[in-house]
């Protein structure tokens, strides 16, 4: 078997830190939100997820880079599918639906969300990265502030349920 030749450790450079650092950092941030409520997949989840795909990036892109290049039958978007496919199994495992209501569904959605900014990361896409954290952390934050203001005195007048995860992370 031919393999490429080993990268020796003294290439770990600031550009791939920055790249996995950051995809790790930001999964952390992301996953704080689950772990407060106690929900499953929380900071080390989502710290996880962000990171792995940041290193699944940056390991096709330069195997990419490195054995083919833009001329070759390579194509690295098989990569993102490949994470794609994956998140979508662990998301249909954490989502449970009992007696007609949805639980976890916010939770795949955030884990999704992880890797799709890893992937990012991993890229070196440093806008799109900052753009779809400040996005997220908006959403998720201002959007509880909204369902606590309005959506969930509303849902306690009417008497019946406010739709949201309910079940607390079992220990």
């Amino acid at each position: 078997m031919t393999l490429n030749p080993a990268i020796p450790v003294t290439a770990i450079d600031t550009e791939l830190l920055l790249r996995l650092g950051v995809a790790a950092l930001i999964g952390l941030l992301l996953g704080i939100d689950r772990e407060l409520r106690r929900y499953p997949a929380g900071l080390r989840t989502h710290g996880l997820v962000c990171f792995s795909a940041a290193l699944t990036t940056v390991s096709v892109i330069s195997l990419y880079n490195e054995i083919g290049g833009p001329g070759s039958r390579m194509d690295p978007l098989r990569m993102v599918e490949g994470i794609a496919a994956f998140m979508g199994i662990v998301a249909a495992a954490l989502i449970v639906v009992r007696g007609g209501d949805v639980h976890n569904l916010t939770t795949a959605v955030h884990l999704w969300l992880a890797s799709a900014i890893g992937v990012a990361s991993g890229a070196g896409q440093w806008p799109l990265v900052a753009i779809g954290t400040g996005m997220a952390l908006v959403m998720m934050t201002l959007l509880r502030v909204l369902e606590k203001r309005w959506l969930e005195p509303l849902s306690e007048e009417n008497g019946g349920t406010d739709g949201r995860e309910r079940s607390p992370r079992t220990l």
